[in-house]
């Protein structure tokens, strides 16, 4: 009885110890995701293989990076700062003038909100689809479209009720922007007070982004794996991955930051590529699906670059099938 109490007591102490000596890699487990790439797309070479994957890999991403152009015409006038605090009360009193326009705003607002709503559980089982043809070298839609489904929903129901929430956090950091600055502007026109307040507004809207980026990041690279492993809602996943980002919070803040610099590469590569081509490589690049299919080999990437990533905090992460069950996998 006495050893068990000694052995208990000692418990969270090793544990501890195995914490504090655990390395956590990041070349590392992007050379072996650049190899699991390069084995699944280009050995051997498969076409087919190459449009189903880069299927799946678009419905994942059909809202991680949406593109705009926008273009205005300006006419030379002077546009005070005053007349910029006041644009919003401006506008609502042009729509109430004009309700044609007001019905037709209310109309397409409502409708990219529906197809928001659509492409949001596309993505959410797109998601889980690119997912499974990563971790077991295949390339298949309908069954993990099936398989899946309850994650997928669930995933789906997660990402709507957090982008609603977003939505009108930030339309009431907005408001509350306006309202101060305007009555600030007023009272004291550009003081001390006021550049203060937008300074600090911008600096909060700043970490508002950059903590809202943090949580898709984590969403998508280890909370939908962990849901997948272990057959779990969004919500149970979340309880899992945070408790593991709590004994390792710094790492995880690294590897987001670590994302951003291959993204930021990679979008200078896209550019690079584009001016070389003459503006064809951007032609390409903006079809829906024809992207994907061009820059699929980065995408599978850095999907299972989480992955590898994810299995280092141990094996009750690792979604990789063990060896001798991927090589009957393969066989079959």
């Amino acid at each position: 009885m006495r050893n068990d109490q000694y052995s208990e007591r000692r418990q969270p102490f090793q544990f501890k110890r195995e914490e504090e000596s655990m390395i956590i890699a990041y070349f590392e487990p992007l050379s072996r995701a650049w190899k699991r790439m390069t084995k699944a797309l280009f050995n051997p070479f498969n076409l087919n293989k190459w449009f189903i994957i880069a299927f799946n890999a678009f419905l994942a991403g059909l809202l991680d990076g949406p593109h705009g152009n926008s273009s205005g015409k300006g006419k030379g006038d002077h546009i005070s700062f005053h007349d910029f605090l006041n644009f919003p009360n401006r506008a609502w009193d042009w729509l109430m003038d004009n309700s044609g326009w007001f019905v037709a705003i209310v109309f397409i607002v409502m409708l990219l909100f529906v197809l928001g709503i659509v492409l949001t559980w596309l993505s959410s089982r797109g998601k889980l689809m690119f997912l499974d043809n990563v971790v077991h070298d295949r390339a298949e839609i309908a069954m993990p479209w099936k398989q899946y489904s309850k994650e997928g929903n669930s995933l789906f129901v997660w990402r709507l009720c957090f982008g609603l929430l977003v939505f009108a956090f930030f339309i009431l950091l907005i408001f509350i922007f306006f309202t101060a600055a305007s009555a600030l502007y007023v009272t004291n026109r550009f003081t001390g007070t006021l550049i203060l307040f937008i300074v600090g507004w911008a600096c909060f809207f700043l970490l508002t982004i950059v903590i809202t980026g943090y949580i898709s990041i984590f969403l998508d690279s280890f909370v939908v794996p962990i849901m997948y492993k272990h057959k779990l809602t969004a919500t149970q996943a979340w309880g899992r991955f945070l408790f593991l980002f709590n004994r390792h919070p710094f790492h995880f803040f690294l590897f987001g930051l670590f994302v951003f610099v291959l993204m930021a590469g990679f979008v200078i590569g896209v550019i690079l590529a584009g001016f070389m081509t003459c503006c064809i490589g951007f032609i390409l690049l903006i079809i829906p699906y024809i992207g994907t299919v061009i820059t699929l080999p980065v995408w599978y990437t850095l999907r299972a670059f989480s992955l590898e990533y994810l299995r280092q905090f141990g094996t009750e992460y690792d979604v990789f099938p063990a060896p001798e069950i991927e090589a009957v996998l393969a066989a079959t």
